[in-house]
């Protein structure tokens, strides 16, 4: 029995998220109807993330068990012919029998984009959050972005619908940065709460406007209070860009 790990990326606008959901289209259905076709029968499957609605990725890992001897290059090519054209594999490899797309993983970088200005363009808006006015502050946004950094609990950042217990996580790095009309946030931590980014970014936004200053962002993550917060940010413009795990010759302890 061979355990597989492959990378992929999705364009997320016309699926009903990641996890199959009945009579809707979903990257996993797509995703094991292809293998059904390529491999026949395999087992154990299961993703990095599960992606809501509208969310894209570069850098989605999943894993499956199956006996097929298929050499891997021969199995990214023969499922991608059988994808659709919104879903690509991009790499796959062999790894032991205890690997787990999620339970693996150290760590995720998730990209948010902005389209900043007056008028809309659909080659962006369909993978950006169309933000028209006012023109954001990036020095206020980066100053808000400042007090999420490090070790906290990020309760007030979970949406409701979670089952997750600790809502302690550990944000490594925060960059945000503009080029022209686009605003690009890259944020990275150990692990992430239902809707924590979209939270962060809708918030962020506030700021970045003048509606909320960047010190209510310290504020709001010590009250632990969801309803110190607004509306999430929309999903078009959160991109899975990556998933960590150890070197295969780390030392787990």
């Amino acid at each position: 029995m061979r355990k597989i790990k492959l990378v992929l990326q999705y364009d997320g606008t016309d699926f009903a998220g990641f996890q199959i959901q009945p009579d809707q289209p979903t990257i996993q259905g797509a995703l094991e109807r292809s293998l059904r076709a390529v491999v026949g029968k395999f087992d154990h499957f299961g993703a990095a993330a599960r992606t809501d609605a509208g969310v894209h990725a570069l850098g989605q890992v999943i894993a499956f068990t199956a006996e097929n001897p298929i050499p891997l290059h021969n199995l990214i090519r023969a499922m991608n012919e059988h994808l659709p054209q919104a879903i690509n594999i991009l790499d796959a490899e062999e790894v032991p029998q205890s690997f787990r797309a999620r339970q693996s993983a150290i760590g995720k970088l998730y990209t948010y984009r902005i389209w900043n200005r007056e008028t809309g363009a659909p080659y962006i808006t369909r993978y950006a959050w169309h933000v028209r006015q006012p023109w954001l502050n990036l020095t206020w946004m980066r100053l808000g972005a400042s007090y999420l950094k490090g070790r906290h609990d990020f309760a007030a950042f979970r949406s409701a619908g979670s089952v997750v217990q600790n809502t302690v996580r550990n944000i490594t790095d925060f960059d945000l940065q503009r080029v022209d009309d686009t605003i690009e946030a890259r944020i990275q931590g150990n692990g992430f709460l239902y809707h924590m980014v979209r939270n962060i970014m809708g918030a962020l936004v506030e700021v970045g406007g003048g509606r909320r200053t960047a010190e209510e962002m310290e504020e709001v993550l010590a009250s632990r209070d969801r309803t110190r917060l607004g509306p999430p940010a929309p999903p078009e413009g959160l991109w899975l860009t990556r998933v960590f795990y150890p070197e295969p010759d780390a030392d787990p302890n």
